[in-house]
């Protein structure tokens, strides 16, 4: 295996690993900055995995075969160290000093670095990482710290400003489109709609398409949208209390029916079905198309937005929901 080539996407910065890893110029300290699914945690595997490989390709991408990325690819390469922490919320002063703090000065086992993976890094109080900065600003020479963020910025600037910050951006549709129709052998029509919402991130879309949430809501949001024009003021109550299933998830809920009525503007507006996401409702997106306004479409899309911000300032949910519903059902 060529570690790097499992990965959809990220070419620069799998250039930049590569490179590190090929040339021996590695940074003491870096930060993988992404969103939750980006693909922050493969990449630090297989970067650890480059540094410590015995047998390295020449791009600088580990062989898979020998004995040091065996033991990485099955956990337990003992120059990789996976910093956990207790408390969900927040990593503390004493699990740096313990995991990291405390270890660092021991020399790797059989490897040329010793490699720390801090996940959830920017849960890290400002204790904790006052105590990390102390090691990263005097590391030992074969130490590699690597930290994995959704906020960077939640980072101390002193820390951010010794580290190389490597930014995981959004993946095209397309390859995520072609993962997911590949490796996971699902429809098409299925893979656009999850497209649609992972927004360039591959586990997110990875984790909608085996949802079985993510079908049933699917399937309510389209037996709504398709029969709300018929449907009399106690349906509409009854709509809402089934919207009260998917609170949890009520973002994702809302951007579906965004991204239904985004297909209906875009058919009103093109008469075409080529970027229709929702491919296999076909007949009633343009049966909606031919009913509603530009301005209706428009006032129902402005209306989602009113709700989730409504939503989040903790307005009534059933009142927020009610008031979306009739704005649909009227326009």
């Amino acid at each position: 295996m060529s570690a790097f080539k499992e990965i959809v996407g990220h070419n620069q910065i799998i250039q930049y690993i590569e490179n590190a890893c090929s040339s021996g110029m590695v940074s003491h300290a870096y930060i993988l900055n992404g969103e939750r699914g980006s693909g922050k945690r493969l990449l630090a595997d297989f970067f650890a995995m480059g540094l410590q490989c015995e047998n390295k390709d020449s791009d600088g991408s580990a062989c898979g075969k020998c004995r040091s990325c065996r033991q990485a690819m099955n956990g337990n390469q003992p120059d990789i160290i996976y910093m956990t922490h207790e408390k969900p919320s927040t990593i503390s002063v004493e699990e740096i000093r313990t995991q990291v703090n405390n270890d660092i000065v021991i020399r790797p086992y059989g490897s040329q670095y010793k490699v720390y993976i801090i996940g959830e890094a920017d849960k890290m109080s400002v204790q904790a990482q006052n105590a990390l900065l102390k090691t990263i600003e005097e590391p030992p020479e074969y130490a590699v710290i690597i930290l994995l963020t959704e906020n960077a910025e939640a980072l101390l600037p002193t820390i951010r400003s010794r580290c190389v910050i490597l930014k995981l951006r959004n993946i095209r549709d397309q390859l995520v489109k072609k993962y997911l129709m590949d490796h996971m052998e699902i429809t098409e029509d299925k893979a656009d709609i999850c497209v649609a919402f992972a927004q360039g991130n591959l586990g997110k879309a990875i984790s909608l398409a085996t949802s079985e949430d993510f079908n049933e809501m699917k399937d309510a949001t389209v037996n709504l949208l398709r029969n709300i024009d018929e449907m009399e003021t106690e349906e509409l109550i009854e709509a809402v209390k089934k919207c009260a299933e998917f609170k949890m998830e009520i973002n994702d809920y809302l951007d579906m029916i965004a991204v239904w009525y985004r297909d209906v503007l875009i058919y009103k507006a093109t008469l075409s079905v080529d970027r229709v996401v929702f491919s296999d409702q076909l007949k009633h997106i343009k049966q909606r198309a031919s009913k509603s306004s530009y301005e209706g479409i428009s006032t129902i899309l402005n209306a989602i937005e009113k709700a989730k911000a409504r939503l989040k300032a903790n307005v009534n949910f059933e009142l927020t929901m009610e008031l979306l519903l009739l704005t649909i059902k009227e326009n």
